[in-house]
């Protein structure tokens, strides 16, 4: 095998080629499945154990080579193909137009430069989950209303599979495989059974975040809302936390913001309190510790989670939900950068 190695490198090396084809029949050649290089991959399990260590040294380095030696035939070509082309008289001479993000994206990008400046990592899972990631492992009851088909899209009618109703789920698969300290947020997109309308859509994106670790409290918690909120609503940023009821945490709280269109005086946007719900959050359950096997009396921690559409529609006063998923460009346009 050795000397058929070195016959296949001494061929690599001195691979030449003139056109795209005969680059991409070198790489079927040598790199596809069926090609040599496989081959010799396949036959590996035959070598003696005392030879297996040099030899797959070897391979490892012929592969690496050929590698190299294709992907630098077809950066030549096409370095030699862009010299050659010709003008194109027919192309306008107007400027291209310029693209934009879309608002939901700028928005979640906001959202994780914030809280990566407090040490927060980014978690993702699938979308497509089980009761016990999204369910069963956060203290949801067997009769909770979440778990109706009304709340939640099931799988096949299989009430084990279903798509995911928030990111929740990714921090309990994060709580399984890691041991404290843990401090992770979690964007992505989730699912929920209702009706279309200008407040409310069957699928939406969600940020939640998950510290845990020894000795944290309720005060870190309120600290790290107090810091996100000034930080993506401005310095003047006021907070309200007032009590609520989560299956996955105990205590529970809402977070509201100083409105800051009318400055806490009262207007039609704030329903004249001076207020704006933005999320939720609280103190990580200690059932919800102990089913991920994180043990509730050495490590406590506390989640928050938000909806980015509804953060989006505080920063940009998008009144109709819907306009977030319809694709139109005159909506998108409105968030095209001023240069």
């Amino acid at each position: 095998m050795l000397n058929k190695i070195q016959e296949l490198k001494g061929a690599i090396e001195a691979l030449q080629a003139s056109s795209m084809e005969e680059i991409e029949a070198a790489r079927i050649k040598y790199l596809s499945k069926k090609g040599e290089i496989s081959q010799l991959f396949n036959d590996f399990r035959n070598v003696p154990n005392e030879m297996k260590r040099e030899i797959g040294q070897r391979l490892n380095e012929l592969k690496t080579l050929a590698t190299e030696k294709i992907n630098s035939l077809k950066a030549a070509f096409e370095d030699n193909a862009d010299a050659n082309a010709e003008l194109d008289l027919t192309r306008t001479a107007a400027p291209c137009a310029i693209g934009t993000r879309h608002p939901l994206s700028l928005v979640k990008e906001e959202i994780i430069a914030i809280f990566s400046r407090l040490g927060y990592t980014i978690a993702e899972g699938p979308e497509v989950e089980d009761d016990w990631h999204v369910f069963s492992s956060l203290n949801f009851a067997a009769d909770h209303p979440a778990r109706d088909m009304q709340d939640t899209f099931f799988i096949q009618r299989n009430p084990d599979i279903l798509l995911r109703t928030h990111t929740s789920s990714v921090q309990t698969r994060v709580m399984e495989h890691t041991q404290p300290p843990i401090r992770i947020i979690c964007p992505g997109r989730v699912y929920r059974n209702e009706a279309i309308s200008y407040r409310a859509h069957c699928f939406f994106h969600q940020v939640e975040g998950l510290y845990v670790d020894k000795g944290v409290t309720f005060a870190d918690l309120k600290q790290t809302l107090l810091y996100f909120a000034r930080e993506m609503f401005g310095p003047e940023t006021k907070i309200r936390l007032r009590p609520s009821y989560f299956p996955f945490t105990e205590p529970s709280a809402e977070m509201d913001i100083s409105c800051d269109l009318c400055g806490g005086k009262g207007c039609n946007f704030c329903k004249h309190t001076g207020w704006v719900e933005i999320l939720g959050c609280g103190m990580v359950d200690p059932n919800v510790l102990e089913s991920c096997g994180i043990d509730s009396n050495v490590y406590s921690g506390f989640a928050l989670g938000m909806g980015i559409e509804r953060i989006t529609n505080l920063k940009y006063r998008v009144k109709d939900l819907r306009m977030f998923s319809e694709n139109d460009v005159r909506f998108l346009e409105e968030f095209k950068p001023v240069h």
